[in-house]
């Protein structure tokens, strides 16, 4: 599977079925290879994947992440293995213990022990019976893993890892300690606004959903070496800036090129608009799916 240097993350919710369709096309029109979707409150991942890929030719699909709470191995399986058949091969399957508001105070399960979850979790998807037709390749398998002893597990037991909300100290961290050949996909946010109060205010409402009410993340940029006062008030500046890249197209293009010097094998962008619309900021589809085609 040929991923692209380049690759699309966004939430699709705010959109009819029909509208992520023709987002979708227009994704691979603009030149991408990969479009990553989520699983938080919305649209059942691997319905709405199969539903994507019906409409495109060439865009392979991922999940950024499906929550291993939310489905058994078995289930997890099937759904991977029938969503890559029906496409030819197009899926990736990225997935993750998610947070503990989306659990246990969600979905109800107790959100104990996360890595030892995952860790017994794998050997089970592979494990796991399937009886209709195969695809013909298997299927890839990236973790949501931003700590030492999960990045591990990534490099060790999958293809990979896919990484979220981090900025490039952190993929050059992940690189170091998964080795040279597992797969980097990095996330990371884009406003295509030069106004500075006006693209972190975009920002700062992007990033109050994981910080502080999400620990996982918190807990990851303190591993950095950011202080708690850098969380206060909405985050500072510098934080902000670490985290969403906004600017020009060369100084969005610049943080790019930062995640792939540090390791990474995609980075997965983020399209947010500065006016907190929900929907994807087009012109930034279309300037980076130039990045998108290039060779590295």
């Amino acid at each position: 599977m040929e991923l692209g240097k380049v690759g699309m993350w966004f939430f699709l919710d705010a959109m009819t079925a029909q509208e992520s369709a023709a987002y979708t096309k227009k994704v691979e029109s603009a030149g991408y290879k990969t479009m990553w979707i989520p699983e938080a409150v919305g649209r059942e991942p691997f319905a709405h994947a199969a539903y994507l890929l019906s409409h495109t030719d060439r865009l392979n699909l991922a999940t950024g992440i499906a929550n291993i709470w939310a489905r058994d191995a078995v289930t997890m399986s099937a759904a991977a293995k029938t969503v890559a058949e029906l496409s030819g091969g197009r899926f990736l399957l990225g997935i993750g213990v998610s947070h503990k508001p989306l659990v246990t105070n969600l979905r109800g399960h107790a959100y104990e022990k996360p890595y030892s979850y995952m860790k017994e979790y794998l050997p089970k998807l592979k494990a796991a019976r399937y009886f209709a037709p195969m695809p013909k390749e298997p299927v890839p398998i990236v973790l949501a893993a931003l700590h030492p002893k999960m990045l591990k597990l990534a490099a060790t037991e999958a293809d990979g890892t896919h990484t979220y909300f981090v900025p490039p100290e952190h993929t050059a961290k992940a690189r170091a300690a998964i080795g040279p050949k597992p797969l980097i996909c990095a996330a990371q946010a884009i406003i295509l606004e030069t106004d500075a109060s006006k693209a972190r205010a975009a920002a700062r409402e992007y990033m109050k959903t994981y910080v502080p009410r999400l620990p996982n993340y918190t807990n990851n940029l303190k591993a950095l070496g950011w202080a708690d006062a850098e969380f206060e008030n909405g985050c500072s500046d510098r934080l902000v800036d670490a985290i969403v890249a906004w600017g020009t197209e060369d100084k969005i293009r610049d943080r790019i090129e930062a995640h792939l010097k540090a390791g990474a094998s995609q980075v997965c962008i983020l399209p947010i608009r500065a006016d907190n619309a929900a929907l994807p900021d087009m012109r930034a589809v279309e300037a980076f799916g130039k990045l998108a085609q290039s060779k590295r």
